[in-house]
């Protein structure tokens, strides 16, 4: 069986080398090489679980890489793995595996990945709730908005749509995930991955 070439991205140096230096232990199995190797078969992308929102980076990734793309978490069911399988990833693992659960995890994924029918949603309509809830783009927006702590009258202002518009997006969009309050509807959005409202201070500057 020919060597699984694998290429380490990770945010954090730490977990580049630790996450090569435990892959170095099966040599017999899989070998770690550049991103940029042409013949690269696995990326193991770290998610960036300390960032709320979109990966941008992640995303031209799997829209410009042929190789099987599979995401590293410390939580593999927090919100930035399950938006980064949202967004086109094709696995994911979790980084307190042991050596020999995680090459196996990965060869089975690699092996078990099947892109027949793979569609990959577009920049901006991602977000896992997309799917799992069924909201649209512009009700996503509105609850982003809403997380980060504007008022309807500001959200209709940044989105170039009418107050009442607002008002029926933030309807749909609490009934669809569940919740009757605007806490209701933040607390939700900051488990999703949402960025929330900057210190008062901050936005006074801004």
């Amino acid at each position: 069986m020919p060597l699984v070439r694998i290429a380490v991205i990770d945010d954090h140096e730490i977990d580049v080398a630790g996450v090569s230096s435990v892959l170095g232990r099966f040599s017999d199995r899989v070998v770690v090489v550049a991103a940029d190797d042409p013949d690269l078969d696995v990326v193991l992308y770290g998610a960036r679980e300390l960032e709320a929102g979109h990966d941008t980076v992640l995303h031209s990734l799997l829209r410009t890489s042929p190789a099987t793309v599979i995401v590293l978490g410390w939580d593999p069911d927090g919100p930035q793995v399950s938006w980064a399988i949202a967004c086109g990833a094709h696995g994911r693992l979790s980084k307190r595996l042991a050596g020999a659960d995680l090459v196996r995890g990965l060869e089975q994924i690699n092996h078990d990945r099947d892109d027949r029918e793979r569609s990959l949603p577009h920049d901006g309509e991602c977000h896992p709730a997309l799917r799992t809830v069924g909201l649209t783009p512009r009700e996503l927006e509105v609850l982003s908005l809403i997380t980060q702590g504007l008022t309807n009258q500001e959200i209709a202002d940044q989105s170039y749509i009418s107050i009442n518009s607002v008002k029926t997006y933030v309807r749909t969009a609490y009934r669809k995930i569940g919740v009757t309050r605007r806490s209701q509807a933040v607390s939700w959005g900051l488990r999703a991955g949402f960025a929330s409202a900057a210190p008062t201070r901050e936005r006074e500057l801004v």
